[in-house]
């Protein structure tokens, strides 16, 4: 082969390499690294001003929990003041990211960061939940009557339930079909029918007025902390019937910042292997095997401030008290504690994770540690 042939066969096999890497680089294929956010919303508690301000607070989880952003909210009253947030729920498919307040709900870009929109609803706003698909929205008013159910692309109503039980807190069920309603008058859980917008049944009644609450995968049991129950109840969604009530033992109880109950928080790890209590005056977690009924008692951990919610990463490994604690799920050794840009300590109730593939949300989890065995 002559040189001049050698050179014009080397200047193709360039161009077919660049052409080449354009391809994959391109291709629905190609895999780009998965980043793992958390998303912290604030105020998250009453005293906010002393931890982490007003906005949507996003942290690296894979680098140390690292802060990145804030990101700007709405929620603002009449005086430019902030305005307590009650609920945070996300939806990767539609790339939407939700925030409530006591008086409006928001609805933010995933990707732009930014508000798209912000509405008021006439009784007020609480601790809502998001179908699967993220396109309905069921959201109660603030400790009244009435569940609003939304169409979460616009925020537009589809229908109202009256479980007539202060409403306050919410877990719509991994296969869509159901959603869990709980008030704080009430000791009766209420199973909403989520294709006709109807109640379904009850569980319970439990001792008292229903508090944080989780359900397993498979939507069989549910686990709810109750007013004036250091501890936890266990109720069959099956059969309607309340099952156990587990008092955490050797911890007394007494006055609390914040919620008024000793317990206000519970979580299933997603293999569903341990349930995870807050305890407000000790201020701990108490760590249950769920994999026995009732469940027993495994550990006690302790965190900087009154815990009052928990929730998990996605995969498990982490989990997160509303004190901003990070904790490992294994070894149950605190990870880091949470802080913004100025190094100010970060506590929040409403935080969930987000997993993203380049600049595509790709899966979200939900601030209400829901099991996540299906089978």
């Amino acid at each position: 082969m002559s040189r001049h042939h050698k050179l014009l066969f080397r200047r193709l096999m360039l161009i077919a390499i660049a052409v080449f890497s354009l391809l994959v680089a391109d291709s629905p294929n190609t895999t780009a690294e998965e980043r793992r956010l958390l998303y912290v919303a604030t105020p998250g508690i009453r005293n906010y001003l002393e931890y982490g301000g007003h906005g949507l607070l996003v942290f690296d989880i894979d680098d140390g929990h690292r802060f990145i952003k804030r990101i700007p909210t709405g929620g603002r009253d009449e005086s430019g003041g902030s305005l307590n947030v009650k609920g945070i729920c996300a939806s990767a498919e539609t790339q939407r990211i939700y925030i409530s307040t006591i008086r409006t709900l928001m609805c933010l870009d995933m990707v732009g960061d930014s508000l798209l929109w912000e509405r008021a609803y006439d009784k007020g706003c609480d601790r809502m939940a998001l179908s699967p698909d993220g396109t309905v929205m069921y959201m109660p008013s603030l400790e009244k009557d009435q569940w609003y159910v939304l169409d979460a692309a616009t925020g537009d109503e589809l229908a109202r339930l009256t479980p007539d039980s202060k409403a306050h807190n919410t877990v719509y069920g991994p296969d869509g079909t159901r959603c869990y309603l709980a008030g704080l008058g009430s000791p009766l859980l209420t199973v909403a029918d989520t294709s006709t917008h109807t109640v379904h049944g009850t569980v319970g009644p439990f001792a008292h007025g229903i508090r944080p609450f989780t359900i397993n995968g498979q939507q069989t049991l549910v686990f709810a902390c109750v007013n004036e129950c250091l501890g936890f109840e266990v109720g069959d969604i099956v059969t309607g019937k309340k099952l156990h009530r587990v008092e955490i033992a050797g911890f007394k109880t007494g006055p609390v910042k914040r919620h008024g109950c000793p317990s206000h928080g519970i979580g299933l790890t997603p293999d569903e292997r341990e349930l995870w209590v807050c305890d407000a005056f000790n201020k701990r977690l108490h760590i249950y095997d769920a994999t026995v009924m009732p469940p027993v008692s495994l550990a006690s951990i302790q965190c900087r401030d009154e815990p009052g919610w928990i929730t998990f990463s996605i995969d498990g490994t982490l989990a997160y008290p509303s004190s901003g604690d990070v904790f490992d799920v294994r070894t149950r050794e605190l990870v880091t504690q949470l802080t913004d840009e100025t190094g100010r300590a970060v506590s929040s109730e409403k935080l969930l994770e987000v997993d993203w593939t380049g600049n595509v949300p790709i899966r979200a989890g939900n601030q209400f540690g829901v099991g996540g065995v299906h089978k």
